[in-house]
């Protein structure tokens, strides 16, 4: 294939001796995109707050400009050095480098490394594959360690925090279908009819997790918590779980601190398990991305936490408003409409 193939991508660039920042969609060419064996014709991407983040003036996770983000995508492959993978073939790329340190989904032609690339399951197309995304698979990631851990239905209700997110949507929808009694706690009073569609039996107003004085004990109220939020909630969630029980933190939307003690740790035998969707092992990855076409697929609920569409031109305006924590669910980004 020749270098030469045009197509559109949202660039973001800072200049090393102003510090001006810009991002906008550009024209690149094929010759632009950094190397990999897998050339990807991009359909669809999706927003996560990590994405919000790479396209800050000030970011915390970008190093190097130009830059294109987007941590998710999916799509078909156009050429392949890689044997496994075969032109036409659906796929699905989220995680490693992606949209941080290696150009990222937010464009209609992607090149990346074979080992990135996972075939998309039957059972799921392209789009839901980007319903799911990221933030599906940390969710589903969170209530797999949860379940190795020893949880099962029946033990008591399950905490879901930052519910109406991404990851937070996925989780209780994923918990309920698997039939937990799911406590959904939330910001945004507006959405607690959303979370009880989800499957949600009981939701919480944020200001519930959060305690001026935590004690290094508290009454004991859930078996388990998926926690994609951090900060000092946690500390009163881990002294609120159950004998035994565990928490599966995944974000810091909350803050990086938690200003717990060691008292739930080792008198009520709580675990806090920690979910890292970046290098989740290729094998495993694999595996879980079968199941979310198959018994972790939230049948009936994909199309609701993934409603929203937006184009390419689009993204940094929803951008802001992730970051100003006024998105529910998941947003697609349609790459074959940019």
């Amino acid at each position: 294939m020749s270098g030469s193939r045009e197509f559109r991508a949202l660039v973001a660039d800072k200049d090393k001796e102003s510090g001006l920042f810009q991002i906008g969609v550009k024209e690149l060419k094929e010759a632009d995109l950094p190397e990999g064996e897998v050339i990807i014709r991009v359909q669809y991407s999706s927003l996560n707050y990590k994405d919000a983040l790479a396209c800050q003036p000030q970011s915390s996770v970008v190093r190097q400009y130009p830059h294109v983000p987007g941590i998710d995508l999916a799509g078909t492959v156009l050429s392949s050095r890689a044997p496994q993978f075969q032109p036409g073939q659906a796929v699905v790329v989220t995680g490693f480098g992606l949209g941080i340190s290696h150009f990222g989904g937010y464009s209609q032609l992607a090149r990346v490394p074979a080992d990135w690339v996972v075939p998309l399951p039957p059972g799921l197309d392209p789009a839901e594959a980007m319903a799911v995304g990221t933030a599906g698979l940390t969710a589903a990631m969170s209530v797999d360690a949860l379940e190795r851990h020893g949880l099962a239905p029946g033990q008591g209700p399950v905490l879901v925090t930052g519910a109406t997110g991404g990851v937070g949507s996925f989780a209780v929808a994923l918990l309920a279908a698997r039939g937990y009694r799911v406590a959904a706690a939330t910001g945004k009073a507006a959405e607690h009819g959303y979370l009880r569609e989800l499957g949600a039996q009981e939701v919480l107003t944020r200001s519930e997790l959060q305690r001026d004085a935590v004690r290094p004990l508290e009454k004991q109220a859930w078996a388990a918590a998926v926690d994609p939020v951090g900060g000092p909630s946690l500390a009163f969630i881990l002294a609120s779980i159950q004998y035994g029980g565990a928490v599966a933190v995944s974000g810091l939307t909350g803050g990086g601190d938690i200003p717990t003690t060691v008292h739930p740790f080792i008198l009520r035998g709580v675990s806090l398990l920690g979910i890292d969707s970046v290098y989740y092992p290729l094998e495993r990855r694999y595996a879980l991305w079968e199941r979310l076409a198959a018994d972790l697929k939230p049948a009936g609920h994909l199309e609701r936490i993934g409603a929203a569409r937006i184009r390419l031109e689009q993204v940094p305006e929803a951008v802001e408003a992730i970051l100003q924590g006024r998105m529910k669910g998941r947003t697609i980004v349609e790459l074959d409409q940019a």
